[in-house]
């Protein structure tokens, strides 16, 4: 079992930068995968951002790639995103999650764990 719980998330203006957390405990970190999906109202949820166990490999969605950096930090069992430029459409419900690889954790269908999620709101 991994718990995550998700941190950071808040009201920017557009233009603006956050930085949002995953802490997650239970299984061994560092042997999963971790990524980030968002879910605004009324859409499905979408993959934003993946990485491997190592931190070596790292995948984004068409959406935020060049704006946002997902990190992790083994020795504190937490994910990062650093989300830049934010605009509007960012806006959502910034979801943590776990999976055996990266790649499977940019399938919402493949994620094993969630986090119950953070809002958060860019204003123009």
């Amino acid at each position: 079992q991994v718990q995550l719980v998700e941190s950071g998330g808040g009201l920017v203006q557009a233009g603006g930068s956050l930085r949002l957390s995953c802490a997650a405990s239970g299984r061994t970190f560092s042997s999963i995968a971790m990524g980030w999906f968002r879910q605004a109202p009324g859409k499905e949820r979408e993959f934003v951002a993946a990485i491997n166990w190592s931190g070596g490999s790292t995948y984004y969605s068409d959406s935020v790639k060049g704006r946002f950096t997902i990190s992790r930090d083994n020795a504190k069992n937490t994910v990062y995103l650093q989300m830049n430029s934010l605009k509007p459409e960012d806006t959502a419900v910034y979801y943590c999650a776990a999976g055996t690889t990266a790649q499977a954790t940019r399938n919402v269908a493949l994620v094993n764990y969630w986090g119950q999620g953070t809002q958060v709101t860019v204003s123009s």
